[in-house]
């Protein structure tokens, strides 16, 4: 089935499945909204659940509509920093965070302006790391309703989340605070690590109810 979806920062599990159980173009016309998965994703930490926020630039007056292809990442301050100093507390004792360190890494030096195209880095990064293609396809233009592909551009609400019954898996702070579902990509990868693809294939996504 090919579907239509969001690159958003370092997806969810069940967005990631989505992308690798299905054939995926990329929404590519949309505007940006915020409080979504497009700026945000979510690990788990000592405290419990933790969300990671990259700040963009917001545009005023007139223009307070933009393009999430135009959105631009706010660097006035080191964010790449301060996340990734958050995921190596958070993560250093998993089991793979080691293992998988060099290819995320690098993520967090140098500078991004594109919050799109950063994104899709963290998408193409994971998808190495577990040994898969990532799509390049984007759609040429927005459609409400697309006729020929299958609308999972849902995938992106953060704040309307389902339960998409995620199968447990080991976490590092799971005896503090219990299993934590839909977490970013970047929890399942550190703690399953190279069972990682077999469990995203697995994984049953029911997207007939939306």
């Amino acid at each position: 089935m090919k579907i239509i979806v969001h690159p958003t920062y370092f997806p969810s599990i069940a967005t990631f499945a989505a992308i690798v159980q299905h054939e995926v173009i990329w929404e590519a016309h949309d505007n940006f909204q915020k409080q979504t998965y497009r700026n945000r994703c979510y690990i788990s930490t000592d405290k419990g659940k933790h969300m990671l926020n990259i700040p963009i630039t917001h545009v005023g007056g007139k223009e307070g509509h933009q393009k999430y292809v135009d959105v631009r990442t706010e660097n006035s301050y080191n964010w790449k920093k301060e996340h990734w100093r958050t995921l190596e507390t958070a993560y250093r004792t998993s089991p793979f965070f080691e293992f998988y360190e060099d290819e995320i890494r690098p993520l967090y030096e140098g500078n991004d302006d594109s919050l799109y195209d950063f994104n899709l880095k963290t998408i193409e990064a994971v998808a190495g790391c577990i040994q898969m293609g990532i799509p390049t396809e984007k759609t040429e233009k927005y459609e409400v309703s697309p006729e020929t592909l299958f609308d999972a551009r849902f995938l992106v609400e953060a704040k309307k989340e389902k339960d998409w019954g995620i199968e447990q898996y080991t976490q590092v702070f799971e005896e503090r605070h219990g299993f934590i579902a839909n977490l970013s990509i970047l929890d399942l990868l550190f703690n399953e690590g190279t069972n990682t693809l077999s469990y995203l294939k697995d994984l049953s996504l029911d997207f007939t109810n939306d």
